[in-house]
């Protein structure tokens, strides 16, 4: 059966009755797994499992945050601890190999956990570049403040992704990090002229325009399009995302549940696809809303299906790795960056 252009949440650590009824009669395309989805690998092996099996696809993208840092839907006891963006950059700056191996390595070893669990997409690198009194959102989340640096730290994640058999998914493209609010909860507007935007903002996210998916920003770029954040933007997503930035993988929305957008949760749905994204992301799992979400999605097909397919087939198996060596070196490298700070 044919996917629908759209990617869900789920309410709980198993499907129920009626969840696996919406999701055999609707077909999403791909799932996210949020911490109110994890109890222990055992629980997660088989929730993927029966994700899967709802759709009847077994190469059903799923997907998860697992940044490191404040951002781990696997936690202790289970999953182990991994550090933020910021830790990247201060080693960089110091011992620039030393910064990308470090990243490299904790996505390596990210991915290790992910592939254990049948998870197959982590929405992870950032590339956003936060300013003086931006919003904490992205904070120490962030590889740096030059876009260069950013850029160059965001390949060696994604680099590590891609070598456990992970997809990466670049975001929040083409920026949040001049938000001066969480668009969890309110929507940020960017005032700043088109010229600054494109030697800073999106130039983090040009060398990077290769990755198979991106997710949008719910931002507000003023000097661009004053009415709408980028998810709803054709104009964003066309002179921007497609144009400027070159991208050309897969366009997911950020979640279209948060409180940045306006309207119902259909009219965000439809406002999305007619600005140009690919798939619709819905993350909090209430049914309500997943079917307002589902009633709206098309079928995918045509330059979406095959950006869809592209993504999906570029995911490698993974390579050889000794997790053992590879944390050690990886306690190594934090600690430098530490003793940098102290």
């Amino acid at each position: 059966m044919a996917a629908r252009a759209f990617i869900t949440g789920v309410s709980g650590t198993d499907l129920t009755d009626d969840e696996r009824a919406f999701l055999r009669d609707r077909q999403p395309w791909g799932f996210i797994l949020f911490k109110r989805n994890v109890e222990s690998p055992e629980q997660v092996i088989r929730l993927v499992g029966e994700l899967r099996a709802s759709v009847g696809r077994a190469d059903a993208p799923v997907l998860i945050d697992q940044e490191g840092g404040r951002v781990q839907r696997l936690q202790p006891p289970h999953w182990p601890v991994y550090p933020p963006g910021a830790v990247f950059s201060t080693l960089y700056d110091a011992d620039k190999p030393a910064g990308l191996e470090a990243a490299r390595l904790t996505a390596r070893l990210i991915a290790a956990d992910l592939h254990d669990l049948g998870i197959t997409v982590d929405c992870l690198p950032l590339a956003d570049v936060p300013v003086p009194g931006a919003d904490a959102v992205i904070g120490d989340r962030a590889y740096g403040t030059s876009p260069d640096k950013v850029a160059a730290i965001a390949r060696a994640v994604t680099t590590g992704l891609e070598q456990g058999g992970v997809l990466p998914v670049l975001k929040h493209i083409p920026g949040h990090g001049r938000a001066t609010a969480d668009s969890h909860y309110r929507l940020p507007t960017v005032d700043v002229p088109a010229a600054e935007l494109a030697g800073s903002d999106f130039a983090a996210f040009r060398p990077l325009a290769d990755l198979p998916m991106a997710m949008t920003a719910h931002v507000v770029f003023s000097a661009l399009d004053p009415a709408q954040p980028a998810t709803t933007s054709a104009t964003i997503i066309e002179q921007v995302i497609r144009g400027t930035i070159g991208f050309q993988g897969l366009l997911m929305s950020d979640d279209v549940s948060m409180n940045a957008l306006q309207g119902s949760i259909a009219e965000r749905t439809r406002a999305s696809f007619a600005a140009g994204c690919d798939v619709v992301l819905h993350c909090n799992g209430k049914l309500g809303e997943m079917l307002e979400v589902a009633n709206e999605a098309p079928l995918l097909a045509g330059e979406a299906l095959a950006r869809a397919d592209r993504a999906l087939a570029s995911r490698k198996p993974p390579q050889p790795l000794d997790r053992v060596a590879a944390r050690a070196e990886l306690d190594r490298l934090i600690g430098r960056a530490g003793s940098l700070t102290s």
